[in-house]
């Protein structure tokens, strides 16, 4: 008998995804439904892309370098200088999106049954891309009460274990929207070299940071030999469907395994790489409209979580996410039953559902994160949607 194999099996769904079919239900039932589940920002992509992308004149739509396009490759170089971090060309490699990044990341610095540390709440496919690779992830619990901020030190050094052989983390944080402090990054730092840790980053959101300055990891040279940094065009440029990332390090042993992988993959494709070249141009302008929006979406919606009794936020420093402890028996049925069952004058919203960004089991059962990546007087809206779907709700529990 034919069946698929255990590995594909203990893949988890997306919880972001995963109510996808609700939502298309209700819709097909005339309801507006508000998307606050997935980060799929709604700024145009800079017209650079598809101007440079519409010039490409070969005949032939050929393989490329397996490493990337070298005209890519030094747009991202000239980037990161611009953030005071200088990479040699054979530092830095395209990828098919941040996702193919993490999973080179993964597949050089562990092998199965090794463990990767996560702080939990964590981007949910660092759950699958390490299931599939036989990889355990290691979590670290942090707390609403605390905004979701790492716990100290003695904590996180409790949780290794002579199989962890990295630390996994996202700065801003997905899908907490938490930005690191100073002393946050000293210890990270400090753990990963005492313990001869690879420090796998994901900055993909780093220009989005509405509470203090972002700082990168890749600017501490003590770090060098450490660190991993994953990227991507996706929500910097709200390219999402661009699929263009890359990996980066100064470790010459990992480069020298991301070739393999890169090879492994033939070569990202060619257009994207073409047209995302071009979106390193993008004037600053872009950026600092952009950032100035979500600075906006980002007062709004925590200026009206903080009317909501019972919900328990955590504050929104950098990304566009927020997570949120619900009055609620289970934040999924929530979620399908807004979908369903609720709706103000035809209007609904869509969140997602918090326990499919955790590895302990059920955990995060009460929570949800929200992406602010509509306009501010959507966001009200959704917002008010969800404030009157919590009273009505059946599951609601009561504030003491």
């Amino acid at each position: 008998m034919l069946r698929a194999s255990k590995r594909a099996r203990s893949l988890t769904i997306s919880p972001i995804r995963k109510l996808v079919p609700f939502a298309q239900a209700a819709a097909a039932k005339g309801k507006k439904v508000y998307h606050l589940n997935i980060g799929q920002p709604d700024l145009p992509t800079p017209p650079n892309f598809m101007e440079k992308i519409r010039t490409f004149n070969k005949k032939t739509i050929s393989y490329g370098n397996s490493q990337g396009d070298l005209e890519l490759i030094k747009a991202v170089q000239k980037y990161y200088h611009s953030w005071n971090m200088d990479y040699d060309l054979d530092n830095i490699y395209i990828t098919n999106g941040g996702s193919e990044a993490l999973e080179m990341a993964m597949l050089t610095t562990c092998d199965p049954g090794d463990e990767i540390l996560v702080f939990e709440p964590f981007y949910p496919n660092y759950n699958t891309l390490a299931k599939a690779f036989g990889i355990k992830l290691r979590p670290v619990a942090t707390s609403p009460t605390a905004g979701y901020h790492l716990p100290d030190e003695e904590t996180i050094v409790k949780k290794l274990t002579v199989n962890t052989k990295a630390i996994l983390l996202t700065n801003p944080g997905n899908p907490t929207g938490v930005v690191l402090t100073r002393e946050e990054m000293d210890l990270i730092s400090r753990i990963a070299i005492k313990y001869e840790l690879a420090l796998i980053v994901d900055e993909v959101y780093r220009e989005y940071v509405f509470s203090g300055k972002f700082e990168s990891f890749g600017t501490r040279k003590a770090l060098a030999n450490n660190l991993i940094i994953t990227d991507s065009v996706s929500k910097r440029y709200s390219a999402c469907g661009a699929r263009i990332g890359c990996i980066i390090s100064k470790n010459k042993l990992y480069c020298k395994e991301f070739m393999k992988c890169c090879q492994a993959r033939l070569c990202p494709p060619t257009l994207e790489q073409f047209g995302a070249a071009a979106l390193y141009d993008t004037p600053p302008s872009y950026l600092k409209k952009a950032n100035e929006e979500y600075q906006k979406r980002c007062d709004t919606i925590k200026a009206e979580l903080a009317k909501i009794p019972g919900l328990i936020s955590s504050k929104p420093e950098g990304a566009f996410y927020v997570m949120v402890k619900l009055p609620v028996d289970s934040a999924e049925k929530f979620a399908v039953w807004l979908l369903n069952e609720f709706d103000v004058n035809g209007e609904t919203v869509m969140i997602a559902p918090g326990d499919g960004f955790y590895a302990t089991k059920k955990k995060g059962l009460q929570e949800a994160r929200l992406a602010y990546v509509i306009n501010c007087d959507d966001l009200k809206k959704a917002i008010g949607l969800l404030a009157a779907g919590l009273k009505a709700y059946p599951g609601h529990l009561q504030v003491v």
